[in-house]
């Protein structure tokens, strides 16, 4: 299953702002408060050219002066972290965003230790660096300072979901909706959905996700690319489509759209076009999973060489997301399984199964390695704890599938694999 819900949207950020702008805290302030706070990471190519972009630097440069005139106001440190944030997902710069934002979060936190803002948007940053355990701790502790704020309840459902609490995941999605529907508690409802093998209504809800954005802004183009990627998983291939153009249509440098045309031609076995829209993407963001596609798109072309030697670049890559912070070791073992290092990517599913055993996505991959390992029982161990919330997705019931048949349960894998199909007519068993 994707993960959707690891990045806080632009605008999400800003309602925590708004909404907690006159709130007063006690604070305990230190005598003497730094001033220093990370720049911008500069923009390059297309990126650079956007229209928000020297609105965006003037923006930072008028924050950091108002820094150093009041360095212990919190606001404008909160503003250049709403920034940051918004930065790190336009431009993919995770492995410098994300350690930059945590260093001007501590510092707030520094001024003001019960500060819910702060404590709010480090879990977000946690959440975002797949620290799951942590975010969740942090959400809880930013719940107790503020118990009737929509946005940490959001969080929550994510931290949740990863670490697969999927029931208490349901129960902050429902409070979160109470207190505020909008894109992002639509978005989540959907996901859940989606997890609990109700694909129509993880459509329909997903739908009300893009009606509540604001037209042509990234937060609404994100529920349009996620609502792509449903219509892809259920075999609505040309609807797909159609949200990846539009959001081309509205903003051409969309990075995320781009991947979702590429997967259109993936699965036309347009392998050309697949690869021409995957390097425009990566042109734009240095997103590790555009060149795992490429690579993927390689091997399917019989490219063994460079499907090899695009893997290993990605390797680097999430080793450079590890530096700064961010757990990979799931990312590595679906990687290793496509490579064919079996034991790499057990080793690496193990790591992360230590962390949160009972998440859908990690009992899939090891279900998946121990599979073409051969190791049928222990595959089926992780297959029941994928299936635990009644999944319907075709890559998890295409693996049971197998698990069943290879086991010589003809007829409950023959079931497995034909539910499958019908969740996704154009999935290639």
């Amino acid at each position: 299953m994707k993960k959707i819900l690891t990045l806080s949207t632009l605008l999400c950020l800003l309602t925590l702002l708004a909404c907690n702008e006159n709130k007063k805290t006690d604070t305990a302030v230190t005598n003497t408060v730094s001033t220093d706070v990370p720049g911008l990471f500069d923009r390059k190519g297309e990126l650079a050219n956007a229209a928000e972009w020297a609105k965006t630097k003037e923006k930072v440069e008028e924050l950091k002066a108002k820094i150093k005139e009041n360095p212990k106001d919190v606001k404008p440190r909160l503003q250049l972290v709403v920034i940051y944030l918004s930065e790190a997902r336009i431009t993919g710069e995770h492995p410098y965003y994300y350690p930059a934002t945590l260093q001007i979060l501590d510092g707030v936190l520094a001024i003001d230790p019960q500060n819910f803002e702060a404590t709010t948007f480090k879990a977000s940053v946690k959440m975002s660096q797949h620290q799951f355990g942590e975010a969740r701790q942090l959400a809880e502790k930013a719940r107790k300072i503020n118990p009737n704020n929509a946005y940490v309840y959001g969080v929550l459902v994510d931290a949740n979901v990863e670490l697969g609490n999927y029931d208490e995941a349901v129960a902050m999605s429902d409070k979160m909706q109470e207190l505020k529907p909008s894109l992002e508690s639509y978005s989540r409802a959907s996901y859940l959905r989606e997890i609990y093998g109700n694909y129509p209504g993880a459509i329909a809800a997903m739908k009300l996700a893009v009606q509540a954005g604001l037209p042509g802004s990234e937060p609404q183009c994100w529920s349009k690319n996620t609502l792509g990627h449903l219509y892809e998983t259920t075999g609505q291939l040309n609807a797909a489509a159609n949200e990846y153009d539009q959001i081309l249509a509205m903003r051409p440098s969309y990075a995320f759209a781009l991947r979702g045309q590429a997967q259109i031609f993936k699965a036309k076995k347009q392998y050309a076009k697949a690869l021409t829209a995957l390097d425009k993407a990566a042109a734009i963001m240095p997103e590790f999973s555009f060149h795992e596609e490429m690579a993927d798109i390689y091997a399917l072309q019989g490219d063994s060489a460079k499907a090899k030697a695009k893997y290993a670049e990605v390797v680097k890559m999430l080793d450079e997301d590890a530096r700064s912070g961010h757990a990979v070791d799931l990312e590595l073992a679906k990687l290793y399984i496509k490579t064919g290092e079996l034991d790499k990517a057990i080793a690496f599913g193990r790591k992360e199964y230590e962390r949160r055993s009972k998440n859908i996505d990690v009992n899939h991959a090891l279900a998946e390695a121990y599979f073409k390992k051969k190791d049928y029982e222990k595959a089926m161990q992780h297959t029941k704890l994928a299936m635990s919330t009644g999944t319907k997705d075709p890559e998890i019931l295409q693996i049971a599938g197998g698990i069943e048949l290879a086991l010589g349960h003809k007829q409950e894998g023959d079931r497995l694999l034909a539910q499958a199909k019908r969740t996704n007519p154009t999935f290639a068993l």
